[in-house]
């Protein structure tokens, strides 16, 4: 990255001139300011991809003089591992005759020191070539007392983001370890007014209204005056007071009417409302009095928690029952008749280990997340096990402790995608 851009990363700016930035990295993916494996240009300046040599076996070719080693991966019937074929002067070598180690340098720094044994007319590898194939390899070869020697980078799902270019693209990591994970059963519902938190207002004594005071929508302070009326047998004029605070809903009283005994004034507290969820048969027997629900809107927002109060053991006409939850609402975001969905707590899984699941992106035929070492990103293939909510639950391909990306991580799939990086064995 240039200074110029350090310090436009680095200086305060108004929205469009961030957008603007972030334009211009994406476009310097391009011109290789992300960078992946070695590459040669050509003469547009264009990464190419350097040609590899194969051979009879379609490994790679090694030269060294008039002697030769062919390197492949084998996976026909078993875990990959490697085989290797040597000539010398074009004349195929015995296995026996020759020794053979190679190392796998991986991200970080961590190396797989693999040994080669006779088996037919090759020698094979001592262990399994795991998941990614990206490394740096290290060739020793050793016959009649001559040892020939190799190294190259065979990098794949792998790529290079300067940690100031991550941050302006809000790219988030976070550290893999264990977690509780929730099983829920979602369902749908509506937001309605709790009916313990409902008033309607008579007058005590009836008689002519002489003033009214609040208009309807309007907020309601408990002890707040509503009406005066003048009673019918004393003639005395007494006052209606609201008996809660709340949001005056019905207002039917006006100077000049007669009480008669009805309702006047009716207010509703939304500082608590209820969700009425429908549960359906198969769901039933999981749902307990108690159990814990998250609520949110269609939309996603707002989102907030309360436990299951009550099931109506009356069935709907659509054979769901309905839960009841009480939920707070001081803020006033949950309006009642507004629709919900719900995702009720059924058990929890303790998860030795698991990722979000914001993080999870295709690659080849694995669903993986990607580590991040230093300024470096690469693919780790995961054998998931439960997924619920948020997270998902790793049963291999990531080690404890893993620093990961967690948000934005198609930025990351981008980039490798871009840059062509194969899996070539």
């Amino acid at each position: 990255m240039t200074n110029i851009m350090k310090k436009l990363i680095n200086t305060t700016l108004p929205v469009l001139g961030i957008i603007l930035i972030i334009t211009l990295l994406l476009v310097a993916c391009d011109n290789g300011i992300f960078l992946n494996s070695d590459s040669t240009m050509n003469a547009h300046g264009e990464p190419v991809e350097e040609e590899i040599e194969k051979g009879p076996h379609r490994g790679r070719i090694l030269r060294d003089g008039d002697f030769t080693l062919e390197l492949a991966i084998f996976e026909t019937g078993v875990p990959p591992e490697f085989r290797a074929w040597a000539t010398k002067a074009g004349n195929m070598l015995k296995p026996k005759d020759l020794t053979l180690k190679v190392n796998l340098i991986r991200l970080g720094d961590k190396v797989d020191n693999i040994n080669f044994a006779p088996q037919g007319d090759a020698l094979r590898g001592d262990m399994e070539i795991y998941e990614p194939h990206s490394f740096v390899v290290e060739i020793f070869a050793e016959h009649q007392g001559k040892t020939h020697s190799w190294k190259y980078d065979n990098f794949e799902g792998r790529t290079k983001i300067e940690d100031a270019v991550a941050e302006a693209l809000e790219i988030k990591t976070a550290i893999a370890g264990p977690v509780t994970i929730d099983k829920t059963i979602s369902a749908y519902g509506q937001i309605t007014a709790n009916q313990e938190n409902i008033r309607e207002v008579r007058a005590r004594f009836d008689g002519v209204i002489k003033s009214v005071f609040p208009s309807i929508g309007d907020k309601i302070k408990k002890g707040q005056k509503l009406a005066t009326v003048e009673s019918n047998e004393s003639l005395k004029v007494y006052t209606i007071k609201a008996p809660i605070n709340g949001i005056l809903m019905e207002r039917n009283a006006n100077a000049g009417e007669q009480t008669s005994g009805r309702k006047l004034f009716t207010i509703m507290n939304t500082s608590s409302v209820w969700a009425e969820i429908s549960i359906f048969p198969k769901d039933l027997s999981k749902i307990k009095i108690g159990s814990s629900v998250s609520i949110s809107g269609i939309d996603g927002e707002p989102t907030v928690s309360g436990k299951v109060s009550q099931i109506n053991l009356n069935t709907e006409k659509n054979q769901s029952v309905k839960a009841r939850v009480k939920l707070k609402n001081k803020n006033g975001l949950l309006i009642p008749g507004s629709f919900i969905t719900a995702n009720v707590k059924v058990d929890e899984h303790k998860a030795s280990l698991a990722v979000l699941r914001d993080g999870l992106q295709a690659f080849r035929d694995f669903t993986v997340v990607y580590a991040k070492i230093g300024e470096e990103y690469e693919v780790r293939m995961l054998e998931l096990g439960l997924q619920a909510g948020e997270w998902a639950e790793v049963l291999g391909g990531l080690d404890p402790g893993t620093r990961y990306v967690s948000a934005n991580s198609y930025v990351i799939k981008a980039d490798i995608e871009k840059s062509g990086a194969s899996h070539d064995h």
